[in-house]
């Protein structure tokens, strides 16, 4: 389980640099109102500008949300857009936190990934414009701590405290359902890293051996290298 006390000053930022989608153009229907549809982008990532939110589009104020997160700028996917809104998740408590901010002012970027973990079958399966580049099997929670199921994503890189980590660590926005407090330091935080030497526990069909992070082999974790912050992480049982 990682935590902020954990990471301390060794957080180190992956900025994502992936470019936007493209933009389609569509006839324009003239003279004729039509009402504007709520869209479900897929990939949108939104970096927080600003603390105010919405508890609907175009309703009341929300409550204020941090702009960053353990020392972090937050970056969350987008969920849904309308007039002029977004709906984004969050990285807090509780899990599946969602909201609504303004898109004004707020930049776009664009993942083309996706990651899923598979409880059942202790697999992590990463994917690349809806095609699986990775498929390995993993070290999940126990029964007594395990790892969250839901919709969650990557909040964070971090830098593996040793080597046993893996090359990195990924911090997600999943927190632990069965550890409230990690260590003292005031969360506990879901993340993917490397094996701590359970490389054989692991071995080609993953194992229940953690507090609810995910270990994989250093090499299968390499290869999540390139998914940007804010990539949807689903865990499903």
């Amino acid at each position: 389980m990682i935590c902020a006390g954990e990471l301390g000053t060794d957080v180190a930022l992956h900025n994502s640099r992936a470019k936007s989608a493209d933009t389609v153009m569509r006839p324009v229907a003239f003279l004729v109102p039509l009402p504007t549809p709520v869209i479900k982008p897929t990939g949108l990532i939104a970096t927080l500008t600003s603390s105010r939110t919405f508890t609907r589009p175009g309703g009341p104020a929300g409550a204020a949300v941090a702009l960053k997160w353990h020392g972090q700028p937050v970056q969350v996917p987008v969920l849904a857009t309308t007039d002029g809104d977004l709906k984004v998740r969050l990285p807090t408590r509780p899990n599946g936190s969602t909201t609504w901010i303004s898109a004004i002012g707020v930049p776009l970027s664009y993942s083309a990934y996706r990651i899923v973990i598979n409880l059942g079958t202790r697999h992590l399966a990463l994917f690349q414009n809806g095609v699986e580049k990775l498929n390995a099997p993993a070290g999940v929670g126990t029964v007594a701590d395990p790892t969250p199921t839901g919709h969650f994503f990557v909040a964070f890189f971090a830098k593996a405290p040793s080597a046993a980590w893996g090359p990195f660590v990924m911090v997600t926005s999943a927190h632990s359902v069965a550890i409230s407090d990690w260590e003292e330091s005031g969360d506990a935080v879901v993340a993917i890293h490397g094996p701590l030497g359970d490389d054989a526990e692991i071995g080609t069909t993953g194992a229940q051996i953690s507090h609810g992070c995910v270990r994989l082999h250093s090499a299968d974790l390499a290869q999540l290298r390139a998914v940007p912050d804010g990539t949807p992480v689903d865990i499903v049982a």
